[in-house]
């Protein structure tokens, strides 16, 4: 039982990270239809300007923040002036530029920070923490990394929902068309989500780097990761992106936990395995509607 606890926490503290990259790529697939290949190696970038902050400053919380407001800036600099260019022609050339902006940003952050392995350092303590005697098989830094992605997951629901600009953002993705003539102006709506796609995507490297190692292909496995726990939740849904990370997150937990050494080697495997029963009995995603929208 202890065992089976520890497992569950742990794995809800990298799925929330999963969650993270998920709820990216949900928010440019709304809007364009188009999925981010080169989400992965944003975050990695956000992640060096970030390590290079804190080495500069000593602060934790000021890399946090410069790697947040990279995010922002790179998502939406990224949708302007490579991805807009590409819209409206045959989408393979979308899907293609994303992937050229992947090996750039790999090939330009082992230009200018080099190719070795780098250490992040944690907010808080990795100390694992106990209830009593008993090991609860996370630290304090994990629950704020679940913290982390909750609240910002809590105040996009909050903005989509209640404020003006979530509504156009809405409008957008459900109809592109109806929404212009509404006098939305969606071009810009479209780049605001490539702005808050980046900050998750930035929050995700932030947060997982104290538990890997940061180098210019450090967030490949990551954004493999993410992106499964979209599909699974459903590209549409921004909820289904949460959850599918939350439940890829605990199974592989519980595959590296309870296989030992062999279900380490495995969970790229078992993540595999999970996508392809989902897409068997869920093509669209666990939680996506009876009718896919077309925008």
């Amino acid at each position: 039982m202890v065992e089976f606890l520890q497992f569950t926490l742990s794995g809800i503290s990298f799925g929330m990270i999963y969650a993270a990259i998920a709820l990216s790529l949900v928010l440019i697939w709304r809007g364009t239809r188009l999925l981010n290949f080169a989400q992965g190696g944003m975050a990695m970038f956000t992640t060096y300007v970030a390590i290079e902050v804190v080495h500069h400053t000593g602060s934790y919380w000021a890399g946090f923040a410069a790697a947040l407001a990279a995010g922002v800036v790179l998502g939406a600099v990224a949708e302007l002036a490579v991805i807009r260019p590409a819209l409206g022609k045959p989408e393979l050339n979308a899907v293609i530029i994303t992937i050229g902006l992947l090996v750039l940003l790999e090939g330009l952050a082992g230009i200018l920070y080099g190719g070795q392995f780098r250490s992040f350092p944690a907010a808080f303590s990795v100390i694992g923490l106990r209830a009593g005697s008993t090991p609860l098989g996370v630290s304090r830094f994990d629950v704020f990394v679940a913290g982390a992605v909750l609240a910002t997951t809590l105040l996009l629901a909050i903005g989509f929902r209640y404020t003006s600009v979530g509504l156009r953002m809405r409008a957008a993705a459900f109809n592109a068309t109806v929404a212009r003539l509404s006098g939305i102006r969606v071009a810009r709506v479209i780049t605001l989500g490539w702005a808050l796609a980046g900050l998750l995507g930035a929050l995700a490297g932030v947060l997982v780097s104290p538990s890997t190692f940061l180098y210019p292909n450090s967030m490949d496995s990551i954004f493999v990761l993410g992106f499964t726990a979209a599909v699974i939740g459903g590209l549409d849904s921004p909820v289904g992106a949460v959850v599918g990370g939350l439940l890829l997150g605990v199974a592989l937990s519980y595959a590296a936990g309870y296989l030992g050494s062999q279900g380490s080697d495995l969970t790229t495997v078992v993540a595999l395995v999970i996508l392809v029963v989902v897409l068997m009995f869920r093509p669209d995603g666990i939680f996506s509607g009876a009718r896919v929208r077309r925008v």
